[in-house]
Formats: structure tokens, sequence, C-alpha cells
């Protein structure tokens, strides 16, 4: 006899509303005012995720990374030690630009335009002719922001000394991520696009399943069915400012050869490189304000959407992995894993900008979300309230 299969059963309207049921305003999706005082309340008052530990695996080794929602270029660094370190890539003479590299490996810095030299520490350790100068060499060390990682993820804060330790920032949420494939990997492939959408509305997309029978009707199969038609999670998780979602597999998913081929590859290589058996590789982080994190063992992948201006951002995709290629096999698994992400992507891309446009108009002035874009509404809430204790703070402080 075969076994019957487990009924899905989504989350019910009653168990959503908790998170509200109001329809939530349209302009924070468009209005430059706002999206101000998101740059400001948001992301200078965030952990940002900004990359991978693999990037910096020796000493001496950096990376660049420019966060325009800042206006900062930033330099990261792993000092003589072994230790991260993050500064403003600007000299403390006149604001150069100290490295236009994005990633290389060196001991020091030295800026082009008068050559003031800097260690992997940050320090000044030579500036010509100083003593023509009015201050000391100890003033004048790069300005550094906070810099830590979890689960391989590497986080920034550009508050040098935040309220809060990057751990204690991703509450019970650090613990898993040091439990996932990524947290691992030793390399990645890489997709960056460039969208003209608002980061929420970009973001957005990403933690619904609302749309994939109607976008996606191919590409994602192995997660719609018969008895889940849409796609929907088992179940949502809350933990603010964070939130997650278990990821529903249809258990009879309708599978091209091809494919089969690609995926059993990609499971053959994660068995072999112990990544399979975490009891999170079915669940779907949403990291505040703008990480996504999956932790499945044969696509680990992060997405980290950053903002621009309000109608614009940049999102990077990574796919992680343990190891370089060593086989045509392994290269196969890995190039359909990015390519597949690839194509869902291209898939989704043209109506999130089609929503921008119509966003933009002015002909809106709520959206309206339904109980299984809860995702879409907390992350909302989470923006809003820092936007609104900002937007107060500057009141009080202007009216002392």
């Amino acid at each position: 006899m075969t076994a019957e299969l487990p009924v899905f059963e989504p989350v019910t309207k009653e168990e959503a509303s908790r998170i509200g049921t109001a329809p939530v305003p349209a302009g924070p999706y468009y209005q430059s005012d706002y999206f101000d005082a998101e740059c400001e309340a948001v992301f200078r008052r965030s952990w940002l995720n900004v990359g991978h530990t693999c990037e910096l695996p020796e000493p001496g080794d950096y990376i660049v990374r420019e966060l325009e929602v800042a206006n900062a270029s930033l330099l990261i660094t792993r000092n003589r030690d072994g230790l991260l370190k993050a500064f403003h890539n600007a000299c403390t003479h006149r604001g150069t630009q100290l490295v236009s590299e994005p990633c290389g490996r060196r001991q020091v810095f030295s800026c082009p335009y008068h050559m003031w030299t800097f260690n992997s520490d940050g320090e000044l350790r030579n500036a010509p002719d100083f003593d023509q100068f009015y201050v000391d060499k100890a003033e004048l060390n790069l300005k550094p922001v906070a810099v830590d990682s979890c689960g391989g993820m590497l986080f920034i804060n550009l508050n040098p000394n935040p309220a809060q330790s990057l751990r204690d920032y991703l509450g019970p949420l650090a613990d898993q991520l040091e439990t996932l494939p990524s947290a691992r990997a030793t390399t990645f492939s890489e997709y960056v696009y460039e969208i003209d959408a608002n980061w929420k509305l970009t973001y957005d997309n990403f933690q619904e399943n609302y749309h994939l029978r109607f976008i996606h009707p191919k590409t994602g199969a192995a997660t719609s069915g018969k008895d889940n038609p849409f796609g929907y999670p088992l179940r949502y998780g809350f933990h603010d400012p964070h939130r997650t979602q278990t990821i529903w597999s249809n258990p009879q998913p309708q599978i091209q050869p091809f494919q089969m081929l690609a995926f059993g590859k990609g499971m053959q290589f994660a068995m072999q490189d112990g990544l399979v058996g975490s009891e999170q590789s079915k669940e779907y982080y949403a990291v505040f304000p703008n990480l996504f994190i999956l932790g499945s063992p044969m696509q680990p992948f992060s997405h980290t959407v950053y903002p621009i201006s309000a109608t614009k951002s940049r999102g990077v995709i990574r796919i992680y992995w343990v190891g370089e290629d060593d086989c045509a096999s392994r290269r196969f698994a890995r190039e359909y894993a990015m390519g597949l992400a690839r194509d869902i992507h291209s898939e989704d891309r043209a109506v999130i900008e089609a929503g921008q446009r119509g966003l933009n108009s002015g002909a809106l002035t709520h959206i309206h979300f339904q109980a299984q874009e809860v995702l879409c509404r907390h992350l909302f809430n989470m923006v809003d309230e820092r936007v609104q204790a900002y937007r107060a703070e500057r009141q009080t402080g202007g009216a002392q």
C-alpha cells in the first residue's frame, strides 16, 4: 500500500492577524522623505550584511563595500592577528578614498593623494612632512565601524559602538545560522542586479509565495502542488525585528529529467560535503533589514537588497559552496543551481518594476496585504516603527 501524504494546512487568517490587518500606506514605497528617514533610522542603526568571511581567509585580505544608503565606502580587513576590522574608506587627511579595488591583500593602505599610510588596524603609520601639521598622529587613525560575523555571514554596523552586539541583535537566529551550510562555505557564485524599485517592494517579492503560480509556473514546480497551489509556507516565525518561514516542498513535483539529473548530482555532492542533515534545511531567514538566507544543502544562498534611492535598489544573490570545483559533475551541479536562481529572478524583475511604476503615480494611497503576505506586513511594521521613533526623536531634539 502507498502511504498517504500529509495534507497541507495553510496558516490561518486568525493566526496571521496578530501582526495586523489594516492596509498600510503606499507612500513609504516611493516617497523620498520617507526613504531619507529610513536611511537614518534603519540602515545607520542596524547590523547590515556586507559579505561572507570566506572573502577574507588570510591576514592582510581586504574587501571594499559601497553603501549608497549611507553615502559610505567601507574598507574591511583581516589584520595581522586574524581579527576582522572595518573602517570608512576615507583618508583622515582630506577624505580621499584609500582603495579603489574591490578586494585584495595588503598589510598597509596608502592614500594616492598625499601618501598617508595606514596599517590593517587603521592606524596612521606614516604621513610625509607631518611636522607641518597641528595634530597628533594618534588622532588621525581611520574612522572605524563595527564588524562581526555569524554563521560565516559578515556584518557591519555604522555605529562603532552599537547598542547591541551582533549576536544579541540576531537573538534566537544566531545559533541557527551557525548550523547552516553557508557557515562552512569557502567560496560562492554571485549574481548582482540593479532594479528600478524601492528596496522594500523588491524585498517583499521574495518573502511571499502568493505570486508563485502566476510568475513561476514552471520554475516553481517544486514549491507548489495540488494541495498547496500557491506554495504557501508551512509556518511563519517572528523574532522582532527578524522573521522566518518554513518552506513547503511538493511531495510529488513535476520535474524534468534534466532537472532531476542536476538535483541528483547536487544532493550527491551535498552529502559528500557533509551539508545534509541540518534541522534548518527548509528554513528561510529574513534578517532585518535587508538579508535573506536559505539553509538548503543543495542551494544554500543569501540575497541582500541594498537601497540606492527611494525607487532604486541593488540585489546581491550568492550561492555558497565548500571547496572549489574538482570535477565536471560538481561544476555542472553548481552552474545549474545558479542558472536556476537567475531564471527565477528574471521572471520576477519585470513585475516588481511594474509595481513600482504604478506606486510612483500616487494613484494608490494604501497597500493591502492578505494573511499569507504576513511577512511583508511585518517588515513594514518593523521599518515604520523605527522611522516614526526617529521622527519623534528629531522633533524632541529640535524643540530643546
